[in-house]
């Protein structure tokens, strides 16, 4: 395998909502390239970027994949994204390890949901975007690529701009106008993806004419230079125009639109030349932000940061910028990592800087340990084909990697830095996970830790209320894909339950309460007596603890059992059963025995001092408030909201872009736990949404009622040990 420079090598994240074909369409590109031997398809398990049985099973890419096309001297990575809301957080993770993203977009359906995310994404990390309206075979298709255009103009500026126009007639889709070159390219259905060279067709020489020429003014504006011969000439000289169009790409000037088929594989070969020739290439990228790391060491030889933290203890860390050169220090930034039954735990890396050299040693800067990256290579699918060396810029895997996790930096020992990972959302659904035997309770921590390593969305955690394991995910599909990837692939047998809504408790008064355990037993009793005040705090508050004992009343060494008492009792709830929260305990009295008290006798003292205020304290239940945002078409925009009111939601606000509507609000998680599928019939499968922990807030005193009357097990505490 030829190693590639940094000139040579173009990453692009394939991005945009699901179902536009960006599967396919990588598919097709790599068959283009020669590099597969058939075009392939996701549903039967043909297409290199979609290999996992569950998305195969699914019929959706769920997980980011990495492919690459050697085209006419150059190297294309492809990073192949999900475009379904619940994944599309991969989508994000994807867009710090490439200089540029394809977003394909569905021609006879536009702009749609997730398109509007993964450009917001883009825009994050300063991204040029090329879009590709794919799927042109469609029947519907030519008649809807105006709607389309105008709807990203609507969305995204006048800097998008067609560089390609299509030749569509009553055959179908035939092949595109290169509006740099004026040349016309001429395709045969489900054919090796390469283009012949003809006229322009007399229907659209005029058009071809006026677009270009609209081309050219867009792309010579701002550059006087550029401006001047357009003036003088009234066109810019080809050379002159794929120069100026490469760096209004890189600068964000401008997003062209280009026209494919991945199903019929027509135009692919005409969009690798495309990549290749105006995409950036790593060397062009401005230096990367990375923070200095803290390396010095304590007496014993331990890092004084710890592991997995590289702020350095002193204040704010230094700025470092790492250019994308050979000749830097080596470093490497972990975007991905993936289990493989086989090979075991795969790391996907990031060339940042430096050449990385088969059995090389590296720094882990995050965990402060050593590893050792032998038998590199890079990844078409999930086959991994052998280098022996890969230049700055490039993408890289490695197998066995003992603790470098993702997000993780690494690189030359002494030039420790760490470039920051990237910010994904926390989950939005939680399940209680159940093991069906023993067997699958021995494997399921295990298995459910591997496939956090795989995918950081996804949570793990025993809730110390119930004991019982609780998994988080993005909603109902993602924690359904997170079970079934434990069966097939760790044999580990579930059960989801219901999910839980983690309701709180509270008080809304002051009340005071005189809390005394005494026990006499044939020698030392037990005798403890407390009294406390208890009053609400602010929403969010918490707990907080007073000790206004004056004049010994209690001794100084019971006082945090008192603490101790109030909050166990705190924890195990007064009305049903949750946590009471945002309350402040005063403990103002008492009295103690100078034999028979302990701390165990004021601990129980506190308890039941805290029980006595709860009964005068207007206790009440509060739950957890969802900050919701739904994306659908305009049409569905009423129906939504009066959703949302029949929820106990507040709507926010809202906002149209184009034909799409963005609604706000805040809805209690109790009204939100079907909404995923009440959503899709609402909207017919076109709207989408993503919620995040805003608030608690008081329940309705009819729903509180019912909560609390449907409780389980009313929670009495014992006066005992």
């Amino acid at each position: 395998m030829k190693s590639y420079q940094g000139s040579e090598i173009r990453n692009v994240a394939v991005v945009g909502h699901a179902h536009s074909g960006k599967t396919t369409l990588v598919s097709a590109l790599l068959h283009a390239a020669k590099m597969t031997s058939r075009l392939g398809r996701v549903e039967d398990g043909s297409a290199v970027t979609a290999y996992d049985e569950e998305e195969v099973s699914r019929r959706t890419t769920m997980q980011n994949a990495v492919a690459f096309a050697e085209w006419n001297g150059a190297k294309v990575n492809l990073v192949d994204t999900p475009g379904f809301h619940m994944f599309v957080h991969e989508a994000k993770a994807a867009m710090l390890p490439v200089e540029a993203a394809l977003i394909v977009i569905n021609a006879p359906c536009g702009v749609e949901t997730m398109t509007d995310r993964v450009w917001k994404y883009a825009d994050e990390f300063n991204l040029p975007r090329v879009i590709v309206l794919n799927q042109m075979d469609h029947p519907r298709a030519a008649a809807a690529v105006e709607p389309a255009l105008e709807g990203l103009r609507a969305r995204y500026g006048r800097q998008v701009i067609p560089v390609q126009l299509p030749i569509a007639n009553g055959r179908g889709f035939e092949g595109v106008v290169d509006l740099v070159t004026m040349e016309a390219f001429y395709y045969s259905p489900n054919a090796e993806g390469q283009g012949k060279i003809g006229e322009i067709p007399a229907e659209l020489q005029a058009s071809a004419k006026a677009a270009h020429e609209a081309l050219v003014e867009l792309v010579a504006e701002g550059k006087d230079e550029l401006m001047e011969e357009f003036f003088a000439e009234g066109t810019i000289a080809e050379q002159h125009l794929i120069t100026a169009l490469h760096e209004a790409i890189r600068e964000d000037r401008i997003f062209p639109v280009l026209f494919t088929s991945g199903l019929a594989n027509i135009a692919t070969d005409h969009l690798l030349d495309f990549l290749k020739v105006y995409a950036p290439a790593p060397i062009e990228r401005t230096p990367v932000a990375a923070r200095a790391v803290l390396t010095a060491v304590s007496t014993n030889g331990q890092p004084l940061n710890g592991p997995a933290n590289p702020e350095p203890a002193d204040g704010a860390p230094e700025i470092v910028m790492r250019k994308v050169d050979d000749s830097e220090p080596v470093s490497l930034y972990v975007f991905k990592t993936m289990t493989d039954p086989f090979a075991g735990r795969i790391t996907f890396f990031k060339v940042f800087s430096g050449v990385v050299k088969n059995d090389v040693t590296v720094t882990n800067y995050a965990r402060r340990g050593v590893e050792r990256l032998a038998h590199l290579s890079i990844m078409q699918g999930h086959t991994a084909v052998p280098v022996t060396e890969l230049h700055a810029g490039d993408l890289g895997a490695v197998a066995k990697l003992r603790d470098t996790l993702t997000g993780d930096t690494l690189g030359d020992k002494g030039h420790e830095i760490f470039f920051e990972p990237v910010g994904l959302p926390e989950p939005a659904m939680t399940y209680a996970i159940e093991p069906k035997t023993r067997a699958d309770e021995d494997k399921l921590a295990p298995a459910v830790h591997k496939l956090m390593e795989e995918d950081l969305l996804v949570r793990f955690f025993r809730d110390p209320q119930t004991n019982e394991f609780l998994i988080a995910g993005a909603g109902q599909p993602h924690i359904e894909a997170i079970v079934s990837k434990l069966r097939r692939r760790y044999h580990t047998e579930v059960t989801l339950k219901a999910p839980k809504v983690p309701y709180r408790e509270t008080i809304r008064g002051r009340a005071e309460g005189h809390g005394r355990h005494k026990k006499q037993t044939g020698g030392h009793g037990q005798f403890g007596d407390c009294k406390i005040r208890i009053e609400p705090m602010q929403r969010g508050g918490g707990f907080e603890f007073i000790n206004d004992i004056f004049g010994g009343a209690i001794p100084r060494n019971f006082i945090p059992a008192v603490e101790k008492g109030i909050q166990e009792s705190a924890a195990r709830g007064y009305l049903a059963g949750y946590p009471v929260v945002d309350f402040r305990v005063t403990l103002y009295d008492g009295a103690y025995h100078d034999v028979d008290s302990n701390e165990l006798s004021f601990k129980m003292a506190g308890r039941l001092a805290f029980r006595k205020c709860m009964e005068q304290a207007k206790p009440a239940l509060l739950e957890p408030i969802m900050r919701v945002e739904i994306e659908a078409p305009e049409e569905f925009a009423g129906t939504l909201m009066g959703d949302l009111n029949q929820r106990r939601g507040r709507v926010q606000g809202m906002d149209s872009r184009g034909s799409m509507s963005s609604i706000r609000a805040e809805v209690p998680l109790a009204e939100m736990l079907s909404y995923g599928a009440n959503l899709t019939a609402m909207t017919q499968g076109r709207g989408s949404f993503r919620m995040e922990m805003d608030h608690y807030d008081l329940v309705p005193q009819p729903i509180a009622d019912k909560i609390i009357a449907n409780a389980k097990r009313p929670v009495q505490e014992e006066e005992e040990e």
